[in-house]
């Protein structure tokens, strides 16, 4: 257990800062200010984490990260041990500790009767120290097999699977239609979320562990599924959904009215330094964007940093609290 009292003496949540909303709206920089190394507030908030007998963030977690196990090694300061128990379980935690929704947090026992830890801001703090330290290496395969296998999609799943296969000794090209690797990472989720350069860092590293990587390729076209199938011994499918869902409803061929992720990707591409043509763009418009999920949330933020006259969100259900209901006590 980290700090036997840390819970005690230690009642509040602390977060980083987020950047002031008019200086954010002039750039693509993500919104939070993510604070690494030994700072006081990540060992206080670390501290409070209780090494629960039974570990419920374990069940909330999809990954099964050993929250307790790193929380108290962040505690201790061993920041090398923290990033090797993190990696146990995740490949890209700072990918996870950007976008992810944090069930984990929700799952918290402390959230019982206090605000739960911070677990998600003190995951990506773990990752983002390891690089800053240069604890994160590439890990080459003592030995390589026979076996080669094509993985499709390099979202976050494929490049996992690539990484895993990787390291295990297969050999293992990752193809993607998009003309940089990422999938939804990279022409999805807007840079004020998850910036690119952490992307190009792990691709970097999956390069020096053997992994190839194939941009412009759809497979399915050229080559075909038969094509690939014959040329490898196995091919891992692990592409995102990408298919847009059409509304039935009157209006919905009109000019102006466009699907999210045509509209994202767009933006991502010219972000990114790259010319769209005819691009969608908010600028001096009044904007409605149907939906309040984390997509919804993304098209808000870049319709604004696009210089939107105004952004309206409609949403089908009822506008969620900011804490937790009462009707919906630990642990539900």
């Amino acid at each position: 257990m980290a700090d036997p009292r840390g819970f005690l003496r230690t009642r509040d949540r602390e977060l980083p800062e987020s950047r002031p909303v008019p200086l954010r709206l002039q750039d693509w920089r993500e919104v939070h200010e993510h604070r690494v190394g030994d700072s006081p507030y990540l060992t206080r908030q670390a501290g409070r984490c209780m090494d629960c007998g039974i570990p419920f963030c374990h069940q909330g977690c999809p990954l099964g990260n050993l929250i307790p196990e790193w929380n108290d090694l962040v505690w201790r300061g061993q920041w090398e041990e923290a990033i090797e128990r993190l990696h146990a379980t995740n490949n890209f935690p700072e990918f996870t500790g950007r976008i992810c929704p944090a069930p984990c947090e929700n799952s918290c026992v402390l959230g019982i009767n206090q605000p739960p830890v911070t677990i998600k801001n003190i995951e990506v703090s773990i990752i983002d120290e390891a690089w800053e330290r240069g604890l994160v290496h590439p890990v080459v395969p003592d030995r390589l097999t026979d076996s080669t296998v094509a993985v499709v999609g390099s979202g976050p799943a494929g490049l996992a699977v690539a990484q895993q296969l990787t390291r295990a000794g297969h050999t293992v090209v990752v193809f993607e239609k998009d003309d940089a690797i990422g999938g939804l990472l990279r022409y999805g989720v807007p840079d004020f979320k998850l910036e690119k350069a952490h992307i190009d860092r792990r691709v970097a590293q999956m390069e020096a562990e053997g992994t190839r990587f194939r941009t412009g390729v759809t497979v399915g076209e050229d080559p075909t599924w038969d094509e690939l199938r014959a040329r490898f011994d196995a091919v891992v499918i692990a592409i995102g959904a990408s298919l847009p869902r059409s509304l039935r409803v009157e209006g919905r061929a009109l000019p102006g009215v466009v699907n999210a992720m045509t509209y994202l990707s767009q933006s991502n591409a010219v972000v990114a330094g790259r010319t769209v043509a005819d691009q969608i763009t908010a600028t001096d418009k009044d904007v409605i964007i149907i939906g309040g999920g984390d997509t919804g949330s993304d098209c808000l933020g870049t319709a604004l940093r696009q210089g939107a006259r105004s952004v309206t969100t409609l949403a089908i259900g009822y506008q969620p609290p900011v804490e937790r209901p009462q009707d919906q006590p630990w642990p539900t």
